[in-house]
């Protein structure tokens, strides 16, 4: 398991979130502890799912945590019993079905990194968030590096690549696919220090949505909340354009302004999202 080094959430009380193991579902707990350890995540044990719905489990937990389900683990809140844990699933049918008739590198994400019939460029994914992007472009060929500070998300990757390295249909994918725990200004200092040979640094921030916009998805508000924003996304491309040989892409919404004022060098957009190009 990789060492942690990011930022660790805690709860109303103080303590870090946790990751919960419940006796009536099916898991590996050796594989559960660790996880927990790794991520700085307290390991609890409970009888059933349903006794985290309580005021008492929320006055212990806080609103969130991570609980076990099936053979691996899921996002909850616990004031909504009716919304299901968010997992990180790379053999989901929705993303294999994405891969295979999404449109390939004809998608704009695959555009926008410069992946041609015969260029599979190497990325570092800064924002991996839930790695949808990150295993779309590995699903393209690419080799990808995904960089996370969060601990309770790279708790829900680490679980969704060891899950997504056991499923046929993914086990290829993912194998081109590395998680790097810590701070992406950190990090991305550190791969230029070490000379790092990187093509591509693709940033996604999140960024607060519009009041008046569609309602966001309510397993990804629940993520947006736990998360908020990232009010220091401008520190992002500085280092990105320092390290990336061929170009930096930045996912953004439409009406969203530029990274540091900085106008790209090309756009690709589409009916919510752009991606703004900056060539090097």
């Amino acid at each position: 398991m990789p060492d942690f080094s990011g930022r660790v959430l805690h709860n109303a009380a103080g303590k870090p979130l946790s990751l919960i193991k419940f006796n009536d579902v099916l898991s590996d707990i050796k594989h559960l502890k660790a996880l927990a350890n790794t991520y700085q995540l307290e390991f609890v044990g409970l009888q059933q799912l349903a006794a985290i719905y309580t005021d008492k489990a929320v006055n212990q937990f806080g609103q969130h945590a991570l609980v076990s389900v099936d053979e691996g683990v899921g996002l909850v809140d616990l004031r909504d019993p009716k919304l299901l844990p968010l997992c990180v699933d790379f053999a989901a049918d929705a993303l294999l079905y994405r891969k295979d008739k999404g449109g390939g590198k004809n998608e704009a994400i695959a555009k926008a990194v410069g992946i041609k019939s015969t260029l599979r460029p190497s990325v570092v994914d800064a924002t991996a968030g839930l790695g949808t992007d990150s295993f779309i472009l590995a699903s393209l060929g690419c080799q990808v590096t995904m960089l996370e500070r969060t601990n309770i998300v790279c708790a829900l990757l680490h679980d969704g690549l060891d899950r997504g390295s056991e499923d046929v249909q993914s086990r290829d994918i993912v194998a081109r696919m590395k998680l790097l725990p810590g701070n992406a200004v950190e990090r991305l200092q550190e791969l230029i220090e070490q000379k790092q040979e990187v093509d591509v640094v693709y940033l996604d921030p999140m960024f607060p949505h519009k009041k008046k916009s569609a309602a966001v998805k309510k397993p990804m508000k629940m993520f947006q909340t736990l998360l908020g924003h990232d009010a220091d996304a401008d520190d992002l491309l500085t280092p990105a354009l320092s390290l990336a040989a061929k170009r930096v892409v930045v996912k953004r919404p439409n009406y969203a302004p530029f990274l540091q004022d900085k106008a790209p060098t090309m756009q690709i957009k589409g009916k919510k999202h752009r991606f703004d190009v900056y060539l090097r």
